[in-house]
């Protein structure tokens, strides 16, 4: 379930649009404090509310290591259960939400979105296969994860393979082309799969829809290592996406290897997209929603948007989860549906006015 689709890079902005803009932008006190307050409230609701209420004030004394008045197993339940999964969720949003960003600004569109070059395809394909291959056929496998991981770096690589193989300078195009024709490949072979195996396809579907594990914090180990790589090489990048967003040309005559930068922000971001879907499952829309709500609110600039899709693509997420286990309690909705509820109308509107309220840098 891909979060946006595939669309033409668009043409840098003229001079002088808003390049002025982007080069003195800075990231407001105000709304980082904005953002960290979202992350704590998005916190703090998904340990209190639940099957089992908890009060706030003893949830965040049980944090801080005070005497809460919990009994044991309400403990259990805020760090063994609660508190890996909002902490996942809070990792799996920010990585996604700051991907996206990304994405947008090295393809210069507002329609990139973190499965652009066949993540989600090959993650897809991945954890078909062995789910199709576990012995008992119960239950996703332990290895989906892992197989996820890989399948979504070789197709990652696999588009860049293709959009680079003319041997000059790969454009955008030619990369967002490459990822269409990938991904429609590898989502032929997990239909052909599927179909060849129809009792696997619940368990399949079960994973594609997105989910957050509540079995303990091996998910958030697992993750962990990539999306501090993931968010230390994007973050580093941002000034850079915002020179590219005057063009390569122009980039170059102002010392920026606009080829190589592309390239390290490619992978960077490709390799925490993959990381945060073999955990989670294909949750879309995250890395579209939050970059251009950023994006209306506080402009265009990377040194402002990329913090801040990290703060609150990670509030959004946990917030979602939030939705996903509570409104058919004690069922849960898959937490991809929640997002495609409030992502597919916010694509639409996206579409209808990004040429008229969104620039792009």
């Amino acid at each position: 379930m891909s979060g946006g689709g595939a669309f033409a890079a668009g043409p840098a902005r003229p001079e002088g649009d808003e390049g002025p803009a982007l080069r003195t932008a800075r990231l407001r006190t105000g709304w980082l404090v904005v953002g960290i307050v979202a992350v704590g409230a998005a916190t703090l609701a998904g340990l209190v509310i639940g099957p089992a209420a908890l009060a706030p004030a003893a949830v965040v004394r049980q944090l801080l290591g005070l005497h809460s008045g919990l009994d044991s197993q309400q403990v259990a339940i805020v760090e063994q259960i609660r508190l890996p999964r909002v902490v996942l969720g809070l990792l799996v949003g920010a990585t996604l939400s700051l991907s996206g960003a990304s994405y947008q600004g090295v393809f210069r569109n507002p329609l990139a979105d973190p499965y652009l070059l066949g993540a989600a395809a090959g993650a897809g394909l991945g954890v078909t296969i062995v789910i199709v291959g576990a012995a008992d056929g119960a239950g996703t496998p332990l290895s989906a994860p892992g197989a996820a991981f890989v399948g979504a770096l070789v197709a990652v690589a696999l588009t860049y393979a293709l959009g680079t193989s003319g041997g000059s300078r790969p454009s955008t195009a030619a990369l967002i082309l490459a990822g269409v024709a990938v991904a429609s490949f590898l989502t032929a072979l997990q239909t052909y799969v599927q179909q060849r195996n129809q009792d696997t396809i619940r368990q399949v579907y079960t994973w594609i829809l997105g989910r957050l594990s509540t079995a303990g914090w091996h998910d958030v180990l697992l993750l962990l290592p990539y999306a501090g790589v993931t968010w230390t090489v994007l973050l580093a990048h941002r000034r850079v996406l915002d020179v590219l967003s005057v063009g390569d040309d122009e980039a170059t005559t102002l010392g920026v290897n606009a080829r190589r930068s592309r390239l390290v922000v490619i992978v960077a971001a490709s390799l925490g997209t993959a990381a945060a879907v073999s955990v989670s499952g294909l949750i879309g829309f995250v890395g579209i929603i939050v970059p251009h709500t950023i994006r209306l609110l506080v402009g265009g600039s990377h040194r402002v948007v990329l913090p801040l899709s990290i703060l609150f693509g990670g509030a959004f997420l946990c917030l979602a989860d939030l939705l996903a286990r509570t409104l058919a309690s004690p069922a849960e909705i898959p937490i991809g549906v929640v997002t495609a509820f409030f992502g597919a109308p916010f694509f639409i509107v996206v579409l209808r006015t990004s040429r008229r309220t969104v620039r792009m840098s």
